[in-house]
C-alpha cells in the first residue's frame, strides 16, 4: 500500500464516526412529523387519506403496513444500492416493495381478517404509494442503512398520524364511536343529536385534510407559498 493510500486509511479511522441521532438523523425522524409531511406538505398518499379513514382501526392497521413497508424497502434498497443498475432501479424497487406487501397482506388475512377484508385493495395498493417510491428513490438509493431507517420511521410516523387523525374526526362525528366503541352518550341522542352522515363520504376526509393544512400554515408561516 503507498504512503498516500496508508494516510488515507489513518485519517479515516481517526475521524469520529457520526452520532446515532446527531442532529442530522434527529430531523429525518422529526421534518416529516410537520414540515415536511408527506400528505399535507408534498401531497403524496392522499388516495389512502380518503379511501381508508373512515374508521380508526382501519386508519392504524394501514398506517403500521405502511411502517413495516417503508422500513424494510428502505433497509434493503439502501443495502444494495449500490448493486441495483440504475437502468433497472425502479422495477427492482417494485419487486421488494410489492414482495413486503405481499407478507403484510397475508399477516392481516391471518390475524384481522375483518379488518384486511374493510381496507379490500387497499392494502395492495401499497405497492404504488407514492410515498415509499419517492423515499426510495430520492433517499434509500443514496445513504446508508441507519439515516435510511429513521427516514422510513419518519416519513410513515408523518403519514400515520394524518390518517388517524383523519379517521378519529370522520368516525367520531359520522358515527358517534372510537375505534368502534360508541363514544356520544345515549342521552345526546335522546337530546336530539344526530351523526353527521356527511362525515362518512370522501369528500370530508379532504375537507379534514384541508383543515389540517390550514392549521399547519398558522402556526407555520414558513409553509406558506409565495404566489
Amino acid at each position: 500500500m503507498s504512503e498516500t493510500a496508508e494516510a488515507s486509511v489513518k485519517n479515516a479511522a481517526k475521524e469520529p464516526a457520526e452520532p446515532l441521532f446527531s442532529t442530522k438523523n434527529k430531523k429525518l425522524l422529526t421534518d416529516p412529523l410537520n414540515d415536511d409531511n408527506p400528505i399535507t406538505i408534498q401531497v403524496l398518499g392522499i388516495c389512502s387519506a380518503l379511501a381508508i379513514t373512515v374508521q380508526v382501526k382501519q386508519a392504524f392497521v394501514m398506517a403500521i403496513s405502511v411502517l413495516f413497508v417503508m422500513i424494510g424497502a428502505n433497509l434493503i434498497v439502501s443495502w444494495m444500492r449500490n448493486l441495483i443498475p440504475s437502468r433497472v432501479r425502479i422495477i427492482v424497487q417494485l419487486v421488494i416493495v410489492a414482495a413486503l406487501v405481499i407478507l403484510v397482506d397475508q399477516v392481516l388475512k391471518a390475524f384481522v381478517y375483518d379488518v384486511s377484508k374493510q381496507l379490500s385493495v387497499f392494502v395492495g395498493l401499497i405497492i404504488t404509494n407514492c410515498i415509499i417510491m419517492g423515499r426510495l428513490e430520492a433517499f434509500a438509493l443514496g445513504n446508508k442503512a441507519w439515516p435510511s431507517f429513521l427516514d422510513a420511521i419518519g416519513n410513515a410516523a408523518g403519514y400515520g398520524w394524518i390518517l388517524i387523525a383523519v379517521a378519529v374526526v370522520r368516525e367520531l362525528f359520522g358515527s358517534g364511536k372510537f375505534w368502534g366503541i360508541q363514544v356520544i352518550p345515549d342521552s345526546f341522542y335522546e337530546m336530539g343529536y344526530f351523526n353527521n352522515g356527511l362525515m362518512i363520504l370522501p369528500p370530508m376526509a379532504l375537507i379534514t385534510v384541508g383543515i389540517i393544512i390550514w392549521i399547519q400554515r398558522s402556526k407555520n408561516t414558513k409553509l406558506i407559498e409565495e404566489n
